[in-house]
């Protein structure tokens, strides 16, 4: 008997630690948490986006943690609308580090004028280091999306 359900599309328990994509939920928090505490080490000299990025990691972090429950208790095999809800979750989550990124990145450039002192240049390298991280979790997110709506495609 067919059944409507998502059941085996998605994998649930610890079989999501074993297959792309959702094997890229570890690095997504690593690379979210690093950019969640890189930004919030970093002193705020001029006026910057450092409160989007700070918005942007938190909320992923928090909702990937979520989703990432979701997958390990099984409840992802309640419904035929969990591979939609993971490709859009991924790309919204992609978007919105791109997002941050980017101003990120320019704030950094714009730091380099202070960078010539030692209280300055510590200030830039958390940054150049937040920027890094920011681009790392927007390419994973990224990636997982992909790899999510292949396996959308193929249910």
């Amino acid at each position: 008997m067919a059944s409507t359900t998502s059941s085996g599309v998605l994998p649930s328990g610890c079989k999501i630690l074993c297959k792309m994509p959702d094997l890229l939920f570890i690095p997504e928090f690593v690379a979210g948490g690093l950019v969640w505490t890189l930004v919030a080490s970093t002193e705020v000299l001029i006026p910057n986006p450092q409160g989007w990025v700070m918005f942007v990691s938190i909320f992923c972090f928090v909702m990937t943690t979520i989703w990432f429950i979701c997958f390990l208790s099984g409840i992802n095999q309640n419904g035929s609308y969990w591979p939609t809800l993971d490709v859009t979750y991924h790309f919204i989550a992609a978007a919105l580090y791109l997002s941050a990124a980017v101003p990120e990145a320019l704030i950094t450039i714009e730091l380099k004028a202070i960078a010539v002192n030692p209280p300055g240049l510590k200030i830039y390298r958390e940054n150049i280091a937040a920027v890094v991280m920011a681009y790392v979790a927007t390419l994973l997110y990224a990636v997982h999306t992909i790899f999510s709506a292949i396996r959308w495609k193929s249910s």
